[in-house]
């Protein structure tokens, strides 16, 4: 086997995919994606097999917050609307702010406008969301405590529940300890079903002048409206590129939707490997998954298989494509492959920025077998910068996930950069580097090639969760 990336090629797919607009689950730029995603397959004269779904969607389509003042009306920009979390009229909710600073504020907000600061989680050892298996170089390591946006809105999503239960009208949340930069436009949490109120991000600066305001029980017009879309239609969709084997296979695996150039770019890379096994004479079947409802987790999980993760859904619908039972393939290993190409931007002295490094590449590995696979496939690499990690007290992040928990030995790379869910009108691409998604596509090619003529005795099974104590992965 002879793989060929063309970085020209993808650096063409990720501008593509780009100008679809924000790729948000069900979205007209996400259903453009996937067609073209498609039609890229088709043309290479492979047959696409769909599964269809429909499901309420939820959209922003205009908000503002207002201070009612004496001298007049003071606009507080916003940094994002809650998804999923409800709506207004046009004419919107103008209402007293009532800032819960304690438990004992929770009842005032009946009516009124609840407003609450979420402070950045950094007090969560990473020890406790990592168990690290090898990191190369060896000198990687993470943050002493697991912060940011995404694990701070994941945490502390409590509180539209808290405030639909005290009868709260609207809520504005306010960014704490995370740079204003850093905030904007992040599509968070979207981990929670629909609220049934109203909900708007504010970073920390902005949210002062909210909190004053509140504090001399001033009023404030609160407008979040939607689109809502009682049937919206999307997508998953798979190829199978068919080997000699008609009994064991690999799946490689991402999602289509997305905020950015880099949530979701794994279908870009998808295609090279495709463009290039669909020339070579295979010993296993590969079948390549594209996955809808990433951003859309509450409707498209199906715990059956273990999972939250949104190809848990083609799991539960697929498994005669590899639970190897009766006369069903068996899959003996997964690849996932999402958000390649991350610089590493920080909170550098008070500055949002790049490090001048890229982001760690988090890579789940299912056993010590793909561990070692994993490792030793990157040390040929110009720019490396990973740390291997073990699913560790029911915490796997990202689409990988769905084939630990069902025992199939993965390698699944899932960088998190702080950027990951912003959606802006730049697509982030200052932040995305396409010699690095090279890079690391090229080694999702070899890894294939191994595991080609590697026997599934060799690959094993996946290991459990590990618990409590982890092997240490911070500074």
């Amino acid at each position: 086997m002879s793989f060929y990336v063309s970085k020209d090629e993808m650096l063409k797919g990720i501008n593509k995919m780009n100008s679809f607009g924000t790729r948000l689950t069900g979205s007209k730029g996400h259903t453009n994606f996937i067609n073209w995603l498609k039609d890229e397959i088709t043309n290479m004269n492979i047959p696409v097999y769909s599964d269809p779904f429909y499901f309420r969607r939820w959209e922003e389509k205009s908000s503002s917050i207002e201070i009612i003042d004496e001298k007049g009306r003071i606009n507080i920009p916003i940094s994002s609307a809650y998804p999923y979390s409800g709506e207004t009229s046009a004419e919107g909710i103008t209402e007293e702010l009532v800032y819960v600073k304690n438990i004992s504020d929770i009842p005032k907000v009946k009516n009124k406008i609840a407003v609450f600061n979420i402070a950045n989680v950094n007090f969560l050892p990473s020890e406790i969301a990592f168990d690290k298996r090898s990191s190369y170089p060896e000198n990687v390591v993470l943050e002493k405590k697991y912060e940011g946006p995404v694990i701070t809105s994941f945490v502390q999503c409590f509180y539209g529940i808290i405030s639909k239960l005290t009868k709260a009208k609207a809520v504005i949340l306010i960014w704490k300890g995370l740079h204003d930069d850093m905030i904007e436009g992040q599509y968070l949490s979207f981990i929670m079903d629909y609220q049934k109120i109203p909900m708007l991000w504010v970073n920390e600066t902005n949210g002062q002048n909210v909190i004053e305001a509140a504090k001399k029980h001033k009023k404030a017009k609160f407008i979040l409206e939607s689109e809502i879309e009682e049937h919206a239609f999307t997508e998953s969709f798979y190829c199978i590129l068919e080997g000699r084997n008609k009994r064991e296979n690999v799946i490689i695996n991402t999602h289509t939707d997305g905020t950015n150039c880099v949530e979701e770019n794994g279908p870009i890379a998808l295609l090279q490997l495709i463009k290039n096994l669909k020339e070579m004479p295979l010993e296993r079947t590969h079948i390549f998954v594209f996955t809808t409802g990433h951003f859309r987790l509450p409707h498209f999980e199906d715990r059956r298989t273990g999972s939250i993760q949104a190809t848990s859904r083609w799991l539960a619908m697929h498994r005669e494509l590899w639970d190897g039972k009766k006369d069903h393939f068996k899959c003996v290993a997964n690849l996932t492959v999402e958000h390649l190409g991350c610089k590493e931007w920080r909170d550098i002295n008070g500055e949002y920025k790049y490090t001048g490094k890229p982001e760690i590449d988090l890579v789940y590995t299912g056993n010590k077998f793909m561990d070692k696979l994993y490792i030793d496939t990157v040390k040929g690499r110009n720019t490396v910068r990973t740390m291997t990690l073990r699913g560790h007290n029911f915490l796997h992040f990202g689409e990988g996930q769905n084939f630990f928990t069902m025992k199939i030995p993965e390698i699944s790379l899932v960088p998190a950069p702080y950027y990951l869910c912003v959606v802006s009108d730049s697509h982030e691409m200052e932040k995305f580097d396409i010699d690095l998604m090279y890079e690391q596509t090229e080694t999702f090619a070899k890894l294939i090639e191994k595991i080609e003529i590697t026997p599934s005795a060799e690959i094993g099974k996946a290991d459990s969760y590990s618990f409590i104590i982890a092997k240490k992965v911070s500074v």
